[in-house]
């Protein structure tokens, strides 16, 4: 249904697209059941095909070329793959499944001192705090309160945020919008009884990013860079986006995430005001297609191009949740947007087939498209957010 460039034909818009336009009104309870148990069934015979092309020190990172490519447990998306297992577990109850996600964060644990930038809290929350949540094991909240320690030693009271990156010759001091994700960790550990400071940097993370990262259409920048003596703004780009007045996908979908799931935690009506005004103006956007998982930048050239299932997973697991704090008209406009999108990443446009792209759920997702890295590819964020977003549905809706 998609070409090797991940560009829908004209043939699959009309054979698929389309119909998932109505699907919003058709899809039944007992169907979004069968889609679930289906998925579930499948990740979990995917996901030792996965296993296997692992090697037991390393992470997947992603199948191109054939040939699966791996990563040390300092890549930024290490946290993502035993998450994903855990999920798995979460629904099987599969012995195997747990053994391998025990496995994993053995050779994981060693990150939660890691203060080489901010994603510590998607190397750690998204796998210990799987892991916590449903074996209740203290060792697990034990190693998130570290990570917490840890990565607020990022955070910067001259720009009141926590810094991203480290300087380069490009960026002195920048922040950048999947910082919002980070933000979960430490709530989290302040909401367990950990230090109040880390909700106060966290709170003081969001406000700033909403005052600097926004264009009053409701769409970001990918990055902030700030003058580190001063506070300054000194400039705003998009690093990953097609040009700096663009929309880059998946930084969109990481602000509805990181927004709503602010508003879970705080009940302040501004984050959840926010998390609206973006989910608005993705669903609303003229160039968002049929199926709903987006082009990778709402902007780019030469559209039709590459879609980013990763994009279009991390959005419908947002909305999932935002759907439990909107009213009901919104409600149902949030649910069954992420209903289609969900339908559309489980059907062969998307959906690996058994056996194949290495073991990874998904297809066609976009790493950095400008610069040609992970271009129409399988990723583990992809594969996580779109399991997290099917036992959303079913938690939440079913």
């Amino acid at each position: 249904m998609i070409s090797t460039a991940g560009k829908l034909t004209k043939a699959a818009a009309l054979a698929v697209l389309l119909p998932l336009a109505a699907f919003a009104q058709q899809h039944s309870k007992a169907e979004m059941r069968r889609l679930i148990d289906d998925n579930m069934r499948f990740a979990v015979w995917q996901y030792a095909v996965l296993k296997d092309s692992t090697p037991a020190n390393r992470m997947p990172r992603t199948f191109q070329h054939g040939k699966s490519v791996t990563s040390n447990t300092e890549w930024w998306c290490s946290g993502f793959y035993p998450g994903t297992l855990w999920y798995l577990y979460e629904y099987t109850k599969d012995a195997q499944v747990k053994a391998e996600a025990e496995r994993r964060l053995t050779i994981l644990e060693k990150e939660k001192r890691y203060t080489g930038n901010h994603d510590i809290g998607f190397m750690i929350y998204c796998s210990f705090g799987n892991a916590y949540r449903i074996t209740g094991d203290k060792k697990y909240k034990d190693v998130i309160d570290t990570a917490a320690v840890y990565q607020v030693t990022r955070y910067r009271p001259s720009i009141h945020a926590i810094q991203s990156w480290n300087k380069s010759s490009r960026l002195n001091c920048p922040v950048i919008i999947d910082n919002m994700m980070n933000l979960e960790q430490l709530l989290w550990v302040a909401q367990q009884g950990g230090d109040p400071k880390f909700r106060t940097i966290a709170e003081t993370h969001a406000n700033t990013t909403l005052k600097n990262h926004y264009r009053p259409d409701h769409s970001t920048f990918h990055i902030v860079d700030y003058d580190l003596n001063t506070g300054a703004i000194l400039k705003k780009v998009n690093g990953q986006g097609a040009h700096d007045t663009s929309a880059w996908s998946r930084g969109q979908a990481w602000g509805l995430y990181g927004f709503t799931m602010m508003y879970r935690f705080t009940k302040n009506n501004v984050y959840l005001q926010h998390a609206q005004h973006i989910a608005d103006f993705i669903l609303r956007h003229p160039n968002l297609p049929a199926d709903k998982i987006p082009y990778w930048d709402y902007n780019a050239p030469q559209i039709p191009t590459n879609r980013d299932a990763s994009a279009g997973a991390i959005a419908a697991s947002a909305l999932l949740e935002l759907g439990q704090y909107a009213s009901k008209a919104d409600r149902e406009r949030y649910v069954d947007a992420a209903a289609v999108m969900l339908k559309a990443l489980s059907s062969d446009a998307y959906r690996a087939k058994p056996g194949e792209n290495g073991g990874f759920l998904l297809q066609h997702s976009v790493g950095h498209f400008l610069g040609n890295s992970e271009v129409d590819v399988p990723l583990t964020y992809a594969d996580y957010y779109f399991v997290e977003g099917l036992l959303r549905y079913k938690k939440w809706y079913l």
